[in-house]
């Protein structure tokens, strides 16, 4: 285990341990102790206090996530209303800023797929080609066929967000080259980055920064600040962040001190 992985702060190790039992429906203590390099003893420790918080129920061996648990992934069809206006906008703010002949690499999840209508309604794009690991994204850009060349990048088929990842997704994505690649995410955080709460998909993101020129972070006010199991990227590594009106004006302020542009869409 790496050094990093043992020193995270216990409230951030609990949020992805937390993450973890969500993603996985249950996690035994000796996964979780390996994992993240601390004794069984101190797993319990934080599974207890998880457990007494409500968050996870405490089995033998392990924890798994109760149905009623807040903050378990949401399907891409229940997360689609949530923010619908804070996303909308967000999306036409992102889609302005792509050129005819750019090519792009576009994310899986609610808000980049606002990006993707946001795309189809600009008239005056010519020759952009798109790919994506997310299948609502593909089907809503098939109308731009033949002004756009849509590409979807293969890979094993995720139900809940109807999104590709691997094996395959990564290893098809390692072998293009785009200007721009606009992500989304379900954390973002000044110390943490940007982050996720589904591993398959974090690791399809971060081959899709690898792939670019420039990283796009498409996300609205109610991700910042929130931290998910899954590391991405660093802030240093976002060229522009994207967010909505709900966004905590200091929590801008600190996002901007760490280098990255930061823009606000109405």
């Amino acid at each position: 285990m790496e050094q990093s992985q043992r020193l995270v702060p216990a409230e951030i190790r609990r949020t992805r341990m937390l993450s973890m039992v969500r993603e996985r429906e249950f996690m035994r203590v000796a996964d979780l102790s390996r994992f993240f390099g601390i004794s069984e003893v101190t797993v319990r420790s934080d599974l207890d206090r998880l457990a007494g918080d409500g968050m996870l129920q405490r089995v033998h061996g392990g924890a798994i996530v109760t149905a009623s648990s807040p903050q378990t992934e949401q399907t891409f069809e229940q997360a689609e209303g949530a923010s619908a206006l804070e996303k909308e906008a967000i999306g036409r703010d992102a889609a302005g800023l792509i050129s005819s002949g750019e090519t792009l690499l576009l994310d899986v999840g609610t808000t980049t797929a606002a990006v993707a209508k946001a795309l189809v309604a600009r008239s005056d794009l010519n020759d952009v080609v798109v790919f994506t690991n997310g299948l609502p994204i593909a089907m809503a850009l098939e109308s731009m066929i033949p002004r756009f060349t849509v590409v979807v990048t293969g890979g094993t088929l995720r139900p809940r967000q109807h999104s590709l990842v691997d094996p395959l997704a990564s290893a098809i994505i390692g072998e293009i080259h785009v200007s721009t690649v606009i992500l989304g995410c379900n954390g973002l955080h000044p110390e943490e980055g940007v982050t996720n709460i589904n591993l398959p998909e974090a690791a399809v993101k971060r081959s899709m920064v690898n792939a670019a020129q420039r990283c796009i972070v498409v996300a609205d006010g109610t991700k910042l600040g929130k931290i998910s199991v899954a590391k991405v990227i660093d802030i240093s590594d976002v060229d522009l962040i994207i967010t909505g009106s709900s966004a905590p004006v200091e929590m801008l302020a600190h996002l901007r001190e760490l280098g990255p542009e930061v823009r606000v869409a109405e």
